[in-house]
């Protein structure tokens, strides 16, 4: 073992010879440390075992099932692509190996190591973390901190700043997989004018490829393409075209011979290019692991943007595979075996399974190979870091093709240190309450290991999705970064205007508000990722009451609100706690209510029609008028709501929303200061946002009375 010691404490324990993943930035000096860890090594496998006393909170884990505090459950850190997540599942799409150990101490754990690790955490033993991994080889880095907030702080620090989406990519999307052409995709949007439904963009499922083929376009579908996008441009609408990791096998198809001569495809164990199916039927997997593989795949982007496209979604990069020739083989030979037999339970549940359990084999990622620097490493032994390269990948190329300017980028498959290159929804959910109440319990766990720029598929991707759960559903994603309603072919469609009046109604409301609500969401935003710390935040971060560590339904959001979904049907409000006293707030498109409440668990009545949350004391709230997107968006003149009992301060940070220019510090800020001095409040601001001309402010103190002041700039 060789330990080592990071610049702000963290301290680095190498075991074996590692795999690089090129996760972790800043330096490291080689020195003499006691890792105090509990490791029993065998043969390609190693066990760890950390304490846990009955009053430890284990927060992080990332993408997974369960709570925010991970106690009682198991794990798997594999990307895998499973779009049925029910309670008993153990891995999701992402593998985030950090986690947090909070009670009388706090201490971070990263587990740099590529492939499958286990958690168990307090499930088998309620007093032991146990952390199986497959191998020998890896990196453990311990964080110590005096909070749980300190210990992530420092984490994120490691891993590096993450991705910056253009200001466009925080407004409201619409997907579906089976948007069939050109002329679906104008009624969509022409449906959303028509309803007054704020849109920022369209995200382009397969159905816009030729033959389910990579950085193609249907002529017949999708014909004159670069005038469709630019026409949509102009309206401030952006189409966000998906691209998968398997390239069809077919001669004659550019990306294809591209691959092939230039040695770009992972290898079987005859060195011949790997071959799988996923959409296309048989296909190969560039190896992203390669620079000179990611930079020829990034280069192919160039057919999109040349088009006007400005945001990609990477998806089925796990990778996913249907099936590879050698299992589908042996399944059809053992269905004709099977022919003409009398078949029992276990012969025919052994045929079915032959078929049902194709998809995603272990035993597919054991035959095929990538080279890394001068190593061939099966995809098995590097298996998470598959999504993350491809997302650097497109990453590399995007910025090379669009220079100075911004865009979107987002991946189902992920790892830490992905977060750099784009941001990712959390896969193929369902349109299920539990999966609303985990995509709550989800966000602060994401933000812990990175990534900032993340939602989930708003109103479930599979399923057939009710309008109150769409309605609950937007209530708790206008806040989160990504916002976008995505739903699978077969299913109910799912966009605002499909359903009832008054759905369609609420819809409406709820989304402008978003667009209310997005500067402040765009600069709280800038914030954590500028100064590594988390948007989303579990209350027991902030609070030392047993009940904030308890309350899980419940977040703190940036440092001024604390958001409480409701996420049951049949449900008009909801009991929530409120640690301190704060400001209710209920805001409509056009309206805005406050009330103050105590700091006590009461009752919050919450219909449908609106959006309802609290700011905490001694917190400032800017707001903007709806606009019908981003382009739109009209900064002249803000509305401004306080809550303060003694004084209170808030930085507006904004920049154009398209550039890297913000990096130079050509970005515009806006301080705002509030004092109760006597028996008025001074009211001072700072501005070198030409944009900003007028602040509406109503301020409320502890007794709810407001005072109303405008000021002009």
């Amino acid at each position: 073992m060789k330990s080592y010691l990071m610049e702000n404490g963290v301290k680095v324990f190498r075991y074996g010879e590692p795999i690089e993943t090129g996760i972790i930035q800043g330096k490291m000096t080689a020195t003499e440390l006691n890792a105090d860890l509990e490791i029993e090594f065998k043969k390609n496998n190693s066990s760890i075992n950390l304490l846990l006393s009955p009053e430890d909170i284990v927060y992080g884990l990332g993408a997974n099932l369960g709570g925010i505090n991970k106690r009682g459950r198991t794990y798997e850190s594999y990307c895998t692509d499973d779009p049925s997540h029910t309670e008993d599942k153990t891995k999701l799409y992402g593998a985030h190996n950090f986690f947090i150990i909070s009670g009388d101490v706090s201490r971070g754990y990263f587990i740099d190591y590529p492939s499958m690790i286990k958690y168990d955490v307090g499930f088998k033993k309620t007093d032991i973390l146990n952390i199986e991994i497959t191998d020998e080889n890896f990196t453990i880095y311990i964080i110590d901190g005096k909070s749980p907030s300190e210990v992530t702080s420092k984490f994120l620090t490691i891993i590096g700043r993450a991705y910056i989406p253009p200001k466009w990519g925080f407004g409201y999307f619409q997907s579906r997989w089976g948007y069939k052409d050109k002329g679906e995709i104008l009624d969509i949007y022409n449906s959303f004018k028509e309803n007054d439904i704020p849109i920022d963009g369209i995200y382009l499922d397969l159905d816009y490829m030729e033959n389910f083929k990579d950085f193609s376009i249907s002529d017949e579908r999708f014909s004159d393409f670069k005038e469709f996008v630019t026409d949509l441009k102009k309206e401030g609408l952006y189409l966000v075209p998906i691209i998968d990791a398997g390239v069809k096998v077919e001669p004659g198809y550019d990306v294809y011979e591209e691959g092939i001569k230039g040695d770009h495809f992972c290898k079987d164990i005859n060195g011949d290019p790997y071959v799988a199916a996923v959409w296309p039927g048989k296909v190969h997997f560039p190896d992203f692991l390669k620079d000179e593989t990611q930079h020829w795949f990034g280069s192919k982007y160039k057919l999109l943007t040349d088009a006007g496209i400005e945001g990609v979604w990477n998806d089925m990069n796990e990778p996913a595979i249907f099936y590879d020739t050698k299992a589908l083989d042996e399944a059809i030979e053992y269905a004709i075996e099977s022919k003409g037999k009398n078949l029992d339970i276990h012969s025919f549940f052994s045929l079915k399974d032959k078929f049902t359990n194709l998809a995603n084999k272990d035993a597919y990622y054991k035959s095929f190979y990538h080279l890394l620097g001068d190593k061939t490493l099966s995809n098995d032994e590097v298996h998470n870091l598959y999504g993350f390269y491809m997302t650097k990948s497109a990453n590399l190329g995007l910025t090379k093709l669009l220079e100075n300017k911004r865009f979107l980028l987002i991946s189902r498959a992920s790892s830490i240190g992905m977060h750099r290159f784009g941001g990712m929804w959390t896969g193929d959910n369902s349109s299920w309450w539990s999966h609303l109440e985990l995509n709550i319990k989800m966000m602060p766990s994401l933000n812990m290991c990175g990534f900032f720029y993340t939602g989930a598929d708003t109103g479930g991707f599979g399923g057939n999705c009710s309008g109150e759960l769409l309605t609950r559903w937007l209530q708790f994603s206008v806040f989160t970064p990504l916002l976008r309603n995505h739903s699978a072919i077969g299913c109910r469609n799912q966009e605002p205007f499909s359903f009832d009046e008054q759905v369609t109604k609420n819809s409406k409301n709820i989304i402008k508000v978003r667009y209310r609500l997005l500067p402040y969401i765009y600069s709280e935003y800038m914030k954590a990722v500028s100064q590594y710390e988390l948007m989303f935040k579990p209350l027991a971060f902030e609070y030392g009451e047993s009940l904030a560590k308890e309350t899980e339904d419940q977040l703190l959001f940036g440092n001024e609100l604390m958001l409480t979904p409701v996420h049951s049907a049949n449900q008009k409000g909801r009991y929530v706690f409120l640690p301190e006293k704060m400001a209710e707030i209920t805001l409509g498109s056009e309206s805005l209510e406050v009330e103050i409440k105590s700091d006590k668990i009461h009752y919050m009545d919450y219909g449908l029609e609106n959006i309802k949350f609290y700011l905490r004391k001694n917190s400032i709230l800017p707001l903007v008028r709806p606009s019908q997107n981003v382009k739109n968006m009209d900064t002249s003149m803000m509305d401004v709501v306080a809550y303060v009992d003694e004084k209170a301060h808030y930085t507006l940070l904004d920049d154009d929303g398209i550039t890297y220019d913000f990096e130079k510090g050509e970005k515009f800020v806006t301080n705002i200061s509030i004092e109760w001095k006597k028996d008025d409040y001074e009211i001072n601001v700072s501005n070198n946002n030409s944009s900003v001309k007028e602040l509406n402010f109503k301020v409320i103190d502890s007794r709810g009375n407001m005072t109303v002041k405008k000021i002009n700039l």
